[in-house]
């Protein structure tokens, strides 16, 4: 059945390929004869799509995986294909018979094939799931709260493909079981179950500490045909949602590591860079009005200058309007402003209150040292201090600090006179931190322009 359904698979996205090249044909020379010479380019592409789609796991089943990642690879699997029939037209140097646009519209119009092609299927198989067809049972075998969840979580994604048919608790903590999920006690009992109901998939959610229990149910079904998949729980070892990446050719499982994926970094590069450079245009003028009033304050620079931490501990020199007069610190103690403070002028206090002094702060973004959205950085003083009182604050520096963030605009700004406001201040930066998204990037900054200028807190 599986031969037939790769065969089947194989003939679509032939058909998809070859009916891509007609329909590019058409639009580009609006006649379906003018495909010419190009019937060579189209015969390449569809040998070399049968041979490195079945290397992108095209052909594999997708049960309970990403349908967005399947997407990606199916778009670098086809854009491989038509890498390597360009390189091998030109080698033969039959470039000349090949229209540019006409290769763009196939590229485009087959690619796009591709991807809606699988996803029809799995919008019909998820269909089909639903109704409790081609499901897939698993027997899971953990400890306490996290075999639960995992269970829950098979039985809250009946789409995925798969249904909880078993559980072991090996450390049973007197929590209730999944309704409709045999609970088992024995292991004898547990094993006869899934020989004798014909389970092929098995997930052990235990700990790393219960690697002898691991390696007594492999070696019990060394001698089975059925899948053993390893859910290990390091809940208590990891910082952020742990993910598993391919490290010199072996898995690996980040335990303690940025939580932003490297597409997520450049999606907020890009945002940053662009919305720094807009920003500082359209408040050129409010800029120039400001720096004219801070001269006008006091005697003094316009600009007050501090080294902070960003990104993995780089130091780097933030900028802000200066709000205070000049006054000398003690070496090693920044005093943080408090309410009625001498030192503040009054076009200060009007600047701190509303967050127009750290306006200039768009050309550390500009620079790449700090972001729109982050953690907001600290004076490196309070770092040092902070950082040994309280459990994960070194962790806001995995990602660049920012101009505002998810503790500014519900309200943690300010003045932090006792750790307790801290603690909240980075409570709610590792939050921002776990859940990163482009659209929580989106809703703190409309937050902080609608009504996250004003603090009553900021003096």
């Amino acid at each position: 059945m599986r031969g037939i359904r790769g065969f089947l698979a194989r003939l679509v996205d032939i058909v998809l390929i070859v009916g891509g090249a007609i329909a590019a044909s058409h639009i580009r020379f609006e006649d379906l004869t003018q495909i010419r010479g190009d019937g060579a380019f189209i015969t390449f592409s569809v040998a070399f799509a049968l041979v490195a789609f079945p290397a992108f796991g095209l052909y594999e089943s997708w049960r309970g995986r990403s349908l967005l990642r399947l997407a990606g690879q199916v778009s670098i699997a086809w854009l491989v294909v038509q890498a390597s029939g360009l390189v091998l037209m030109f080698s033969l140097h039959r470039t000349d018979f090949i229209s540019r646009l006409w290769f763009a519209y196939w590229t485009a119009t087959a690619g796009g094939a591709l991807i809606t092609s699988r996803l029809l299927v799995h919008a019909v198989l998820r269909s089909v799931r639903y109704a409790g067809l081609n499901l897939r049972n698993v027997a899971v075998l953990g400890v306490g709260v996290h075999c639960r969840e995992v269970v829950n979580k098979l039985m809250a994604a009946p789409a995925s493909g798969f249904r909880a048919s078993a559980i072991f608790d090996t450390q049973p903590d007197g929590g209730a079981a999944p309704n409709g999920v045999p609970l088992f006690d024995d292991f004898g009992e547990f094993a006869e179950h899934i020989r004798g109901n014909g389970v092929r998939e098995i997930w052990l959610a235990l700990p790393l500490s219960e690697a002898s229990t691991t390696l007594h149910f492999v070696d019990e079904f060394r001698n089975d045909l059925v899948n053993i998949r390893f859910i290990p729980d390091v809940r208590s070892m990891a910082l952020f949602e742990c993910s598993v990446i391919d490290l010199i050719g072996a898995p690996a499982i980040s335990l303690v590591a940025s939580p932003l994926p490297a597409r997520a970094i450049l999606q907020k590069e890009i945002f940053d860079r662009v919305f720094a450079a807009l920003a500082l245009i359209a408040l050129l003028p409010l800029l120039v009005m400001i720096a004219v009033m801070v001269k006008c304050s006091s005697r003094g620079p316009v600009f007050f200058t501090q080294y902070r931490k960003g990104a993995d501990g780089r130091v780097f020199k933030i900028y802000k309007f200066r709000t205070m007069r000049p006054h000398a610190e003690k070496t090693g103690v920044v005093t943080q402003a408090t309410k009625g403070d001498p030192r503040i002028t009054r076009v200060g206090a009007l600047l701190r209150r509303t967050s127009l002094d750290e306006l200039p702060q768009f050309f550390n973004v500009l620079r790449g040292e700090m972001s729109v959205v982050g953690p907001r950085p600290h004076a490196i003083e309070h770092d040092e201090f902070y950082q040994k009182v309280i459990n994960g604050y070194i962790h806001r520096y995995r990602i660049k600090p920012g101009i505002t963030g998810w503790a500014q605009v519900n309200g943690f700004r300010g003045e932090t006179d006792r750790v307790e406001k801290m603690q909240m201040r980075v409570e709610h930066d590792l939050y921002y931190l776990r859940n990163w998204s482009f659209a929580l990037d989106m809703r703190i900054v409309m937050t902080t322009v609608v009504k996250g200028l004003v603090s009553s807190n900021a003096y």
